[in-house]
């Protein structure tokens, strides 16, 4: 059963938190008042997860995410956004947290997340000694439009990246969070034609299994006919992943700004500054059904 931490100065927004969280059956919740009692907890307490406020006083969110890194590397850090503290949670990504989550949205939204980023940080370590042989690895996948199929994928690219040492552990996380968002953008925007107004019935149907849009259109032409391509070059320099769909495409101009802190109040561009943060390139293609995703070595810690 993953254990998550909530770390809050507010015993509202706390409760608030931790009554959605405890709603999942998997889920088992502590809570911390501060950064500095979350960091003693740790000491004594086992946490696959940490879901963290940014405004807090003493040892505060950003700092909570840099402590986390530094002495929990494979704890994985989720923020709670709020109107106000868009600089310190851009700060925050660039440091180390795997996410965040809006406060406006925390209802609909951080169940998701939870489910999402711990199923990335969980990599399937089998076969250390061949592996750790590699020294290069270039694939290419050509998918359906089965969500399904997504995270062994996902866990598939992590792995070969930590096996070429191109990052640490909250690297490794980081970079599948991005590779997620690329491939699910791919596919309900791209292949399944899913508009933003949708992105809620999306979500649904990915979790249930239900008769909703996204299940309709892949068994509707021409959505049911469209692929996923797959590219990867990883090697002990760098790794580069190319995402193509067979969707009409979009304009990239018309992307918002992910340079914007305002935006981690839009969902539309939560996607799109999650890979620019973690990732070191993020460019696409002239048709806008086309991304292409660069990582490179990160510099060994002092």
């Amino acid at each position: 059963m993953p254990k998550i931490l909530i770390v809050d100065d507010s015993a509202i927004d706390r409760r608030l938190a931790g009554g959605i969280l405890e709603k999942h059956p998997q889920f088992s919740v502590d809570y911390a008042a501060d950064g500095s009692e979350a960091l003693a907890h740790l000491e004594t307490h086992a946490a696959d997860l940490v879901v963290t406020d940014l405004q807090m006083p003493g040892l505060n969110g950003l700092e909570l995410v840099e402590a986390i890194r530094r002495r929990w590397p494979l704890v994985p850090v989720i923020l709670m956004t709020a109107h106000g503290s868009e600089d310190i949670a851009v700060a925050a990504l660039e440091h180390g947290a795997a996410s965040y989550v809006p406060k406006s949205v925390l209802a609909r939204e951080l169940n998701d997340t939870v489910e999402n980023v711990l199923a990335v940080a969980r990599a399937d370590r089998r076969n250390e000694r061949l592996l750790d042989c590699l020294q290069g690895l270039e694939a290419s996948f050509i998918l359906d439009n089965d969500a399904g199929l997504l995270p062994p994928l996902v866990d598939f690219l992590q792995d070969h990246v930590a096996r070429m040492r191109l990052c640490d552990e909250t690297g490794r996380i980081r970079l599948g969070i991005a590779l997620e968002e690329a491939l699910l953008n791919a596919l309900y925007h791209g292949n399944l034609e899913v508009t933003g107004d949708d992105l809620q019935e999306a979500s649904a149907s990915l979790l249930g299994g239900g008769n909703g849009i996204v299940e309709r259109r892949r068994h509707e032409a021409p959505y049911k006919d469209r692929r996923l391509h797959v590219r990867a070059v990883i090697t002990p320099d760098s790794a580069q992943f190319v995402i193509r769909d067979e969707g009409p495409g979009f304009d990239p101009a018309t992307l918002p700004d992910a340079n914007d802190p305002a935006n981690l109040e839009c969902i539309s561009g939560r996607g799109l500054m999650l890979m620019r943060t973690f990732m070191d390139e993020v460019r696409y293609n002239t048709t806008g059904n086309e991304v292409t995703l660069v990582k490179r070595c990160e510099p060994a810690p002092a």
